[in-house]
């Protein structure tokens, strides 16, 4: 048996580069460029989705497209340098996609005859609904209630939460590629190929190019490759689904884009504030806490850092809730959340760095302000993305799943508490998911809007799903005599900031601003 043992660790060992420590600086640079490519699939998305339903054009999508990019890289250096400090890109969420619709679908708004006016009157309500729905997240942070309120979080109870921030989004991963299989299956086996079977080979001395660079490497042989095909005629009277999935011409982004643009706050005028809007916004800032909670838990774990006390959570969900706010202040069109793919890049690279994240942030403001080039970046298809969050999301919900060692599998109380959670995380999303494709409503529909949005967003997320059944199950069943079971022996040094002397090499404040805002 003590051939077979594989101990509980806390901490990942196989990875090379830790949240404090860099690669060589041409490598860094390389790495966060990586990270920047990766991060415009879901920046690209969401307003190529929301914007003509607003009413806007090409321009107007661009335009948003270019604020939603400098806003997360001010973002990610907000959360990088003062909120949990983990290697976690922030980005638009997908997660306001139901709120921000009900908006859109607004009565008064849905009058205004002119599309152009519509789009400036809808994004203005929009700001008024993320602006003032922003508190939650800044007030749950900063008074620490959110880090009270995790202590109710065992190994057994996040482990279905973390695999479901992967899991819950296979809807983007496989069914994207396959709208366009003959570019998204060739993306996906190069992407494992090179990370998996090449890493191993060193056609430069000492740097595992393969290893490293394999989303920039297979993104650009498949996106040159992707052209051709839209060069040659490929995609010539295909249906239209088609084509706008496969061509490199279809995103009318580089002929819309400006050379120069900077972004500011109030950029589509004063915003306007509505009880219904806000509450209806207040649910997908609870859904992307949670799901930014597990990606802090994913994303420690990846950069062989502690899991993130209370306080640093707290820290993270406050900093969180500024970024909602500028996110209303700049006029984004969507909330912000840590970005999944990110975190999961961290282990197909195993690099952690913190200062990876950090010099990306610098590549999103810097591109974000030069639209041409920005937007060339931008068109890449996104099935080949697709093929990316195959493998990334995977990750994730690995990691998630690697919380079971600390536990008692062999307990049938713990078998139904993951088994349940993560069933019911998956399922019943599902279940509303289908229920929009064919009503185009979700399954809470009672004459007040701002409710039926509220629940319908709640219940779409399959993280928060996971998280209600898991941590409710966890902590009233047989508790006390499970308290071993469920793993909290591993965890409950993590509670505190002094509990384990690592926390200050990895979660300290820089520039010596523990001093002013010391751990509580």
């Amino acid at each position: 048996m003590a051939d077979i043992s594989h101990p509980p660790m806390d901490q990942l060992q196989d990875l090379e580069y830790c949240i404090d420590s860099n690669p060589p600086w041409l490598e860094t640079i390389l790495l966060a460029f990586q990270n920047y490519i990766l991060m415009l699939g879901t920046t690209v998305m969401i307003p190529t989705f929301l914007v003509p339903l607003m009413g806007g054009n090409y321009g107007d999508k661009v335009r948003v497209i270019q604020t939603l990019l400098f806003v997360s890289g001010i973002n990610t250096l907000m959360q990088t340098l003062f909120g949990t400090r983990l290697p976690a890109v922030v980005g638009g969420s997908p997660a306001y996609i139901i709120p921000i619709v009900y908006i859109i679908n607004d009565s008064s708004l849905q009058r205004i005859p002119e599309s152009h006016e519509r789009f400036i009157q809808t994004m203005r309500a929009i700001q008024g609904a993320l602006i003032v729905a922003s508190s939650i997240q800044i007030i749950l942070g900063y008074s620490q209630v959110w880090g009270l309120f995790s202590r109710f979080f065992s190994p057994l109870g996040m482990a279905p939460v973390v695999a479901l921030v992967g899991l819950g989004l296979f809807e983007r991963g496989f069914p994207a590629v396959g709208n366009c299989v003959e570019i998204g299956l060739p993306m996906l086996l190069a992407v494992i190929g090179l990370s998996q079977y090449l890493k191993h080979v060193r056609p430069v001395k000492d740097v595992p190019i393969f290893e490293r660079f394999p989303i920039l490497i297979c993104t650009t042989i498949i996106w040159a490759y992707s052209h051709v095909l839209t060069a040659g005629g490929a995609y010539r009277n295909r249906p239209i689904k088609t084509q706008q999935n496969c061509r490199t011409d279809r995103a009318h982004l580089i002929s819309s884009a400006p050379w120069f643009m900077f972004p500011y706050p109030l950029q589509w005028g004063p915003p306007t504030f509505d009880a219904g809007h806000t509450f209806a916004m207040m649910s997908a800032v609870l859904v992307s806490m949670v799901e930014s909670t597990g990606a802090y838990k994913a994303a420690s774990r990846l950069a062989i850092a502690t899991p993130p006390p209370a306080y640093v959570l707290s820290r993270g969900i406050g900093w969180q809730g500024i970024s909602v706010l500028l996110d209303g202040l700049f006029g984004t069109g969507t909330g912000s959340t840590v970005s999944v793919e990110n975190v999961g890049l961290l282990g197909l690279t195993r690099v952690g760095s913190r200062r990876v994240v950090q010099i990306s942030a610098g590549f999103m403001i810097f591109f974000s302000t030069l639209g041409k080039f920005g937007a060339l970046f931008a068109s890449i298809p996104f099935p080949i993305y697709a093929a990316l969050y195959c493998v990334l999301f995977g990750l994730v919900a690995s990691v998630g799943l690697s919380f079971l060692q600390f536990t008692n599998m062999n307990s049938m109380r713990n078998l139904f508490i993951t088994g349940l959670s993560l069933f019911l995380g998956i399922s019943v999303p599902q279940y509303f998911s289908d229920y929009w494709g064919s009503s185009l409503h979700g399954p809470v529909h009672t004459r007040a809007g701002w409710f039926n949005a509220f629940l319908n967003t709640i219940f779409s997320s399959p993280p928060t799903v996971g998280l209600i059944v898991a941590v409710f199950l966890d902590n009233t069943l047989e508790v006390e005599k499970s308290k071993k079971d469920r793993g909290m022996p591993f965890w409950v040094k993590f509670r505190t900031f002094r509990g384990d002397n690592r926390n200050e090499e990895f979660y300290n404040l820089p520039f010596n601003l523990n001093r002013f805002f010391p751990p509580t």
